[in-house]
């Protein structure tokens, strides 16, 4: 057989091995289920609001720009927009997949349903719940670590979320030494105003980038690490 007609011959062949492959990975496609996006929209800044907004009312009364009389108002949002809101939210990144996120806002959204249940019964029944001034003290002190331990991880995502988890753990710090000192319960009162401000502002930030295209200051990515 001429060499020719064998080139043509080995050149076919290959030609319709390639167009076999084609045809299953085409088929492999087709019979591949489509996997539907359960969350379309970015529940971050509604996570970040929920957490923000509530902060700042409780430090209201912290700072005492407000009397304790404010505090059932704070009872409310505590449970359903700082708690429950949140952890909806949380649950909401971690279906769409962004682990931190969902990490972080279904931590604090336990933390304020828990806050809410423990001020509540401490206030309703004040014999049964007596102040553990040692014990809210560790729990302030273990929360710090906690959120020190989130704002590792920010240092790879943007100025605003650095901001609010390193003022976080300064806040959860004072709250600790608070149980002691009066003007450090203040002071944190103070930082912890900053810190909700903080996370308002990251919630409209990102918001203003998603919907109207908007870069504000901090959202920009960084990598520390």
């Amino acid at each position: 057989m001429p060499a020719e007609a064998k080139h043509e011959q080995r050149q076919e062949a290959a030609d319709v091995e390639s167009t076999g492959s084609e045809q299953k990975a085409l088929r492999a496609a087709l019979m591949t289920p489509v996997r539907e996006e359960w969350v379309r929209g970015d529940p971050g800044p509604f996570g970040l609001l929920c957490f923000g907004m509530t902060t700042c009312m409780l430090m209201f009364i912290t700072t005492a720009w407000s009397e304790k009389a404010f505090l059932p108002t704070v009872f409310c949002y505590a449970l359903f927009y700082g708690g429950f809101g949140q952890f909806v939210a949380g649950v909401l990144e971690l279906i769409k997949g962004n682990t931190f996120g969902g990490t972080a806002f279904a931590s604090y959204g336990a933390f304020w349903m828990g806050w809410f249940l423990l001020e509540y019964l401490t206030v309703t029944h004040p014999t049964a719940y007596h102040t553990a001034h040692t014990g809210k003290t560790l729990w302030c002190g273990l929360w710090a670590v906690l959120t020190f331990g989130f704002f590792i991880v920010t240092l790879k995502k943007n100025g605003c979320l650095m901001t609010i988890f390193s003022t976080l753990v300064i806040t959860f710090a004072l709250l600790a030494g608070g149980m002691w000192d009066e003007r450090c319960e203040r002071a944190a009162g103070y930082l912890g105003f900053f810190c909700g401000s903080s996370a308002i502002y990251a919630a409209f930030a990102f918001l203003y980038k998603a919907e109207l295209g908007v870069s504000l200051p901090g959202v920009a990515p960084v990598a520390y690490l």
